[in-house]
């Protein structure tokens, strides 16, 4: 995993969203993976059908051989039916994820079969729904925008990056008095800052970063 995500942020409850899980694929192998599958990527709804049943029971390897016989069926793993994955470019997210979406830990043990460490690592199962927050003031590292912090213009706004899913550009620009935004763009850029190692401490945040409103 990637720390696209400070620790700084500020939200709401009412604005996180709790219905849908992150694209199978995106899915982290292992908790120290990177990818589409980290906490502070930026996601679209890739499946919003409400006539499905909101959780379905699915056959899934993660799950280990259903196959023996008398056990009735293979269709044994709960999964959420509603999906989202990392934000392209041109679209408007619809907000960024809180939580790692993940296998197995460090050591390449399931977290299904650890659900106290899971909790701790901050991570969600494989069909599980991953919380999105939609609205607040977040703190993103180097790893969750292009370029460095100073490419980014205080109170402009920002947009999903043509390169790297999930990821944010700068863009020139104010919202409107209301907060509309034109096609695309969104949040606005509070503040940016760089983190240095202080005397022989590592920093663990070090680097770029920029706080951002989103709305």
């Amino acid at each position: 995993m990637s720390i696209r995500i400070l620790p700084f942020r500020q939200y709401s409850d009412n604005d996180v969203v709790n219905l849908y899980k992150l694209d199978t694929n995106s899915a982290l192998d292992a908790t120290t993976d990177v990818g589409s599958g980290d906490a502070g990527v930026f996601v679209s709804i890739t499946n919003g059908n409400f006539n499905a049943d909101p959780v379905t029971y699915q056959t899934n390897s993660y799950l280990g051989d259903s196959s023996y016989p008398f056990l009735g069926t293979s269709e044994m793993y709960p999964e959420v039916n509603l999906t989202v994955n990392a934000a392209t470019s041109g679209h408007k997210p619809l907000g960024i994820t809180l939580m790692q979406t993940a296998k197995n830990d460090e050591n390449g043990e399931k977290l299904l079969y650890n659900p106290t460490k899971q909790t701790e690592l901050q991570a969600c199962l494989p069909g599980q729904a991953v919380p999105i927050a939609t609205e607040g003031v977040f703190t993103l590292s180097d790893s969750g925008f292009d370029g460095n912090a100073v490419d980014y213009t205080i109170g402009g706004t920002v947009m999903i990056s043509p390169f790297n899913p999930g990821k944010l550009t700068g863009v020139q620009g104010t919202h409107g008095r209301h907060g509309h935004w034109t096609s695309g763009h969104f949040g606005k850029v509070l503040g940016t800052g760089s983190r240095t190692n202080q005397g022989p401490t590592s920093d663990q945040f070090l680097g770029d970063y920029i706080v951002l409103q989103i709305k």
